[in-house]
C-alpha cells in the first residue's frame, strides 16, 4: 500500500494540500456520493465512487507521515469525520429502501447505523477511561465491506432482499460487538474502577 499511496501523498503535498484538507474533502465526497446516488437507486455507481473515496481515506495518514504532521488532532478529526461518512452511507440506503417499500430494510439499516455508532463510542469511551476496547466481530472496516458489497450487488441486479439481509446481519453483528466490548471493558475496570464525576457514574 505504501508503494501506491506514497507517490500520491507526495503529489498532493507538492500542490499545497494538507492532510486535514484531504480528510475533510474525503468525508464531503463520501457524503455527497451516498446522498446523491443511493436515494436515486444508482447503487452500483454510488458504491464504486464511495469505495474509491474510502480507499483514498488512507492518503491523509500517508501525507501526515510524509510531512511529519502526524498528530492527535489529525487522528481525532479523521475518527469524527468517519462517523459523518458512515451516517451518510446508511442514510442514503435507508431512503432508497423506504422508497422501495422495504420497511424491514429501513428498520435494519437504522439499527445497523445506530449500533455501529455505539460500537465506535464504546471504544472511544473505554480508551478515555484507560481501558482497551479495540476488539469485536464488526469493526468499521468489516461493516463498510458488508454494506458496500451488498449495495453493489443489488445495484448489478440482485434482489433487494440481499441488502435487507446484509443490514440485518450488520445490526446483529454490531450488537454482538457492543456486548463483546462491554464485557472486555468490565473485566478491565470492575471492581477496581474509579469514578471521577457524574459522567462516569452514569
Amino acid at each position: 500500500m505504501a508503494k501506491v499511496l506514497d507517490p500520491i501523498g507526495r503529489a498532493l503535498l507538492r500542490v499545497g494540500l494538507t492532510p486535514d484538507v484531504v480528510t475533510i474533502a474525503g468525508m464531503l465526497g463520501t457524503c455527497a456520493a451516498a446522498l446523491w446516488f443511493y436515494p436515486r437507486g444508482q447503487l452500483f455507481v454510488g458504491t464504486l465512487v464511495i469505495t474509491v473515496l474510502v480507499l483514498a481515506d488512507s492518503i491523509d495518514g500517508t501525507m501526515a507521515r510524509l510531512s511529519g504532521r502526524s498528530s492527535a488532532w489529525g487522528a481525532f478529526l479523521d475518527s469524527v469525520l468517519d462517523r459523518f461518512a458512515d451516517a451518510a452511507i446508511f442514510a442514503g440506503l435507508a431512503v432508497w429502501l423506504a422508497a422501495a417499500g422495504e420497511l424491514w430494510g429501513v428498520a435494519f439499516t437504522i439499527a445497523a447505523l445506530a449500533l455501529g455508532q455505539i460500537v465506535s463510542y464504546t471504544r472511544a469511551r473505554a480508551e478515555g477511561l484507560g481501558a482497551q476496547a479495540a476488539m469485536g466481530l464488526a469493526e468499521r472496516a468489516e461493516r463498510l465491506i458488508v454494506v458496500l458489497v451488498a449495495a453493489g450487488i443489488v445495484g448489478l441486479g440482485a434482489p433487494v432482499q440481499v441488502l435487507v439481509v446484509a443490514m440485518a446481519v450488520l445490526a446483529v453483528a454490531s450488537a454482538v460487538t457492543v456486548g463483546q466490548r462491554f464485557a472486555a471493558v468490565r473485566r478491565q475496570l470492575y471492581p477496581g474502577s474509579r469514578t471521577t464525576g457524574p459522567e462516569e457514574e452514569r
